[in-house]
């Protein structure tokens, strides 16, 4: 009788870890997907597109973006000029962006749609439409020296 208890408290024991284990992974494996969630929203990093004035030039343009608690910062780069971002938002799928552009603050307004970002400018009396797509930092253009 004895032996038959000690065998059924090793079974339970063995038990017990087998569902331990079980539960840590699963744990892991929601962790994992809670992280690549977080990370297909986020808008940190480099897009590269064209934007579009007034006059409907086509204007290439280069945003560094990185986000950290939901406010934006980095730079906006284009045929006209770098501009600093000094503001913005993440909200969901709308990102805003406050750029200087060296006078009335600009203002980007966009949708986030995959790797995308696509919406309007708009600085002073100029503005028109924007799209970017994320590039990874090897499809970026070398910088002449």
């Amino acid at each position: 009788m004895k032996k038959l208890a000690k065998l059924t408290q090793i079974l339970t024991l063995n038990q017990m870890l087998v569902l331990c284990f079980i539960l840590a992974f699963i744990g892991c494996a929601a962790a994992q997907q809670d992280k690549k969630a977080a990370t297909k929203g986020a808008v940190n990093g480099h897009y590269q597109g064209t934007a579009k004035n007034r006059a409907e030039e086509t204007i290439q343009v280069t945003f560094e973006l990185a986000e950290k608690e939901g406010t934006m910062s980095g730079m906006i780069r284009s045929d006209h000029g770098d501009f600093t971002i000094t503001g913005g938002s993440h909200k969901g799928e709308d990102v805003t962006l406050e750029f200087d552009a060296g006078g009335p603050t600009g203002t980007i307004t966009l949708k986030l749609a995959e790797d995308k970002l696509s919406g309007a400018w708009s600085a002073g009396d100029d503005g028109g439409p924007v799209e970017v797509k994320r590039v990874s930092s090897q499809d970026q253009p070398k910088e002449k020296s």
